[in-house]
């Protein structure tokens, strides 16, 4: 496993580089326990560093979300959005749902689309109360701060991203993680950078309430709004699979607070096998995203390098996206034509750039959306183009495995359309139960790690 090895070797370098940089000396409160574990150290970071020593271990993201810019009407709530400022001298908590576990985790907070730098005066984790996702309070002794570079505030600049120290902090797989950030001026542009659809209730509340242990009367609204990604430090037999989607793996028509859209219920049936249990899945979705072209959030192809390649523990891809591309093209039969060749070649050009960096890409076909108002064109030319992209997905042997999608959802008495079990009322999107169908439709050996084959990657 020579590539395990070599990110590991990675991770330690960088770590150790930080280290160096920040002038932090390890010391015994960073002297490792009995166990192999970094000792506790009241939340500083330095402990996580010296554990970075170790070999066999890597930071591995277990929890994402796409960054996008934020729409009018995805903004947040009066008064947290006036005009040239958002959450001016605002807390902003947030929680999140992790899929594999770990003893240090670090943050990343992203200002992508952002038009103004992004000021984080303080910030904290905490175990949600309960235990619950989209939980206003949380559980006040498991309260941690984060830091960055040794202090507790940090600045993130346009259109880029900023990384946590690692902290000790034992977060259990497939447990929800709260977030809890202050802002003192607030973020001076009304151009900021969220996931919409988050299917998680966040809360937001004037002045400082990082340790508070419950936001009362706060204002709220389903979206995440900076965070971006959760890592945890984890042994090299832990390794990521991403989903890279639109509005059906964002989870469009499942439940607010429920982490019930395919995805999660993938990694439900992950966990539960010894063999599978260390695969984290993440979720890189947006709804009506793309593969060819901007929509909501830019496109697949130009976003792979940021939401897959520069991914933490990333072995595996999964692409499921295409359906957006074929029903906003005009429903004729050469635009139709074109579109899906458009797709093919964009499909190949993702398995061809994951590849190169040793990550193997699954393909999965493109689910029915007859019954559409949007999208099911009377002649059937879109219906046509999706066919002809799956056919290629299931035959062409590029993918390194196919998952296919259009089978498990589709209505056997009429193919185009999903079945009516499974349907969102939209005909396009699914239930929670069409999505419990996606996962299980998705074999688990293939997030067995194995060796690459040799010249894997050379395409």
């Amino acid at each position: 496993m020579a590539r395990k090895v070599s990110k590991a070797g990675l991770a330690v370098t960088v770590a150790l580089a930080a280290t160096l940089a920040t002038g932090v000396a390890v010391g015994a409160a960073g002297a490792a326990d009995a166990g192999g574990h970094p000792a506790a150290n009241g939340g500083s970071g330095r402990s996580a560093t010296a554990h970075a020593r170790q070999v066999g271990t890597h930071w591995v993201n277990t929890w994402t979300s796409m960054p996008q810019l934020t729409e009018p009407t995805n903004m947040p709530p009066a008064p947290f959005n006036q005009d040239g400022k958002v959450l001016d001298d605002a807390t902003l908590r947030q929680t999140v749902h992790v899929s594999v576990g770990g003893k240090q985790v670090r943050l990343r907070f992203s200002n992508a689309f952002g038009g103004a730098a992004l000021p984080l005066t303080s910030v904290s984790v905490a175990l949600p109360a309960g235990g619950r996702a989209g939980a206003s309070a949380i559980r006040p002794a498991t309260s941690r701060t984060v830091t960055f570079g040794g202090s507790a505030s940090a600045v993130v600049p346009v259109g880029s991203q900023v990384v946590s120290d690692p902290l000790d902090f034992d977060v259990a797989p497939g447990t929800n993680l709260t977030v809890t950030v202050y802002l003192a001026d607030g973020q001076a542009s009304n151009s900021i950078t969220s996931h919409p659809g988050s299917r998680t209730t966040s809360y937001m509340l004037a002045g400082d309430h990082v340790r508070d242990e419950d936001l009362a009367g706060a204002a709220s609204a389903a979206h995440w709004y900076f965070l971006s990604g959760v890592e945890v430090w984890s042994p090299d037999t832990t390794a990521a699979a991403v989903i890279v989607g639109d509005s059906l793996t964002d989870g469009r028509g499942s439940t607010t607070d429920a982490n019930n859209r395919w995805p999660d219920q993938l990694l439900d049936r992950l966990r539960s096998r010894p063999d599978t249990a260390g695969t984290a899945i993440l979720n890189q979705a947006a709804g009506g995203n793309r593969v060819l072209n901007d929509g909501l959030g830019p496109n697949a192809l130009s976003r792979v390098d940021r939401d897959v390649l520069a991914q933490s523990g990333v072995e595996w891809a999964l692409v499921f996206e295409g359906i957006n591309d074929i029903g906003t093209a005009e429903a004729t039969e050469a635009v139709q034509q074109k579109t899906a060749d458009d797709l093919i070649a964009a499909y190949d050009q993702i398995i061809v750039r994951a590849h190169t960096q040793g990550i193997r890409v699954y393909g999965a076909t493109l689910t029915p959306f007859g019954g559409n108002t949007g999208y099911d064109d009377p002649s059937g030319y879109r219906e046509q183009a999706r066919q002809k992209v799956n056919a290629w997905i299931r035959t062409s042997g590029r993918f390194d495995s196919v998952v296919d999608f259009d089978r498990a959802v589709r209505d056997p008495k009429n193919p185009r359309q999903i079945l009516s079990a499974y349907s969102d009322p939209d005909h396009l999107h699914l239930n929670p139960a069409g999505y419990g169908a996606l996962a299980a439709a998705v074999p688990a050996g293939l997030f067995h790690q194995e060796p690459l084959p040799r010249g894997f990657g050379f395409d």
